[in-house]
């Protein structure tokens, strides 16, 4: 059922629209505004599928609510209703996010047309904002403890806004699904995410890899190169394990924050770039900044938000969740029979003290399932789970 309002100051003219749609229709939920105060005030308080405005309206005329209206439910398709001297007015108000205008008195297969187009068009952006709510599989963060809630609810208010974030944690608890997930529900979904491990990179590198060099910068710089910054423009860097990053690279990244601007190694021709910046370590970059291994003004640029994943062994009961969760995809990726766990294992392998975190749980799993039966037993655990 679509809900669709006409804002049309003129009473014989709305009922027309009124009648036009209910005839094509019946399952159209249709309201009416007699002037555009009304009609944006009726928009700010229901959820509606599509808005027919006037243009030409006393008190606040159909430009003046279709701007308003942009800034609080940009979702919502807005055709137009234009008098013949008001089709230049149409044609900016298109620019400004209309989805199309129809003339007075309206051509019946033109505003049925345009009706139906806006109202798909409509359905086509809520199924993307569910779809970009929905997480990769890959990326699925296992576990409903009050831990993960916590993280899971941050990650919600985080997500749809520009702030970096400085995520902690021990090897193997999952940081980068917190990235994946902060960038997977965000506005930039759509453009790229690229992941830096800064503690991989030689730190003779990094900076050429986070930066890019020109041809000649060093002995085996052949050909001019982008870095991970512009590679990620438009989307999301994850530096990962940042605490192992030079201090010289330090003060590039810090850079790029301040000023949204890179520089290539060997140049000084400064690139733009719009790049949100996410970061990882499991150091304590205080002790770090207190020793003089990290700057204390990139902290704070990065440590806008900060998430604490935390350690396996502070979230015990989410390990039969993700025996569950590793044991379905580990089956699924070898091509063999699912496998069950029994309680007693379940129950013994909770009580193991997870040094290793999720990491470890997962390759504890999936050794389970191919040394152990067809039910993964108490006895399996024992012969088979062992550090």
């Amino acid at each position: 059922m679509s809900k669709i309002l006409v804002i049309e100051d003129e009473a014989a003219i709305r009922r027309v629209l009124v009648k036009i749609l209910s005839e094509e229709n019946d399952t159209y939920q249709l309201e009416e505004a007699e002037d555009g105060l009304k009609g944006l005030e009726a928009v700010k308080n229901n959820d509606y599928d599509l808005v027919l405005c006037d243009i030409k309206m006393p008190k606040m005329d159909g430009v003046e609510v279709l701007e308003a209206a942009r800034k609080i439910k940009p979702e919502i398709p807005f055709i137009m209703i234009s008098g013949h001297g008001d089709l230049d007015t149409a044609v900016n108000t298109m620019r400004a996010g209309a989805f199309d205008y129809i003339s007075k008195p309206p051509d019946l297969n033109r505003l049925l047309t345009t009706v139906r187009n806006a109202l798909d068009r409509k359905e086509l952006v809520v199924e993307n904002k569910i779809l970009k709510k929905k997480v990769s599989k890959n990326y699925e963060m296992v576990g409903d403890s009050k831990e993960i809630e916590s993280i899971k609810g941050m990650i919600e208010k985080v997500a749809p806004t520009d702030a970096r974030v400085l995520i902690t944690g021990s090897n193997g608890t999952g940081k980068e699904l917190v990235a994946h997930w902060l960038h997977e529900k965000s506005p930039r979904s759509s453009a790229p995410f690229i992941e830096v491990n800064c503690a991989a990179i030689p730190s003779e590198l990094i900076e050429s890899e986070l930066f890019g060099h020109v041809k000649g910068a060093f002995t085996s710089a052949v050909k001019d190169r982008a870095g991970k910054f512009e590679a990620a423009n438009k989307g999301t860097i994850f530096l990962d394990e940042i605490g192992d990053m030079s201090l010289s690279a330090q003060a590039k990244v810090l850079r790029a924050l301040q000023e949204s601007k890179i520089s290539r190694v060997g140049t000084d021709k400064d690139i733009k770039v719009d790049v949100r910046v996410l970061a990882a370590t499991n150091k304590d970059l205080k002790k770090e900044i207190a020793d003089g291994k990290f700057r204390e003004d990139l902290y704070h640029r990065l440590a806008v938000i900060l998430i604490k994943v935390p350690a396996l062994n502070d979230r015990r009961d989410d390990i039969p969740l993700l025996i569950n969760h590793f044991a379905k995809k580990i089956t699924s990726e070898q091509g063999i029979a699912n496998k069950t766990f029994s309680d007693k294992a379940i129950k013994l392998l909770k009580a193991y003290d997870w040094t290793g975190n999720i990491r470890e749980l997962r390759n504890v799993v999936e050794r389970l399932i191919i040394l152990g039966g067809n039910e993964v037993t108490e006895e399996d655990v024992k012969l088979f789970a062992s550090k």
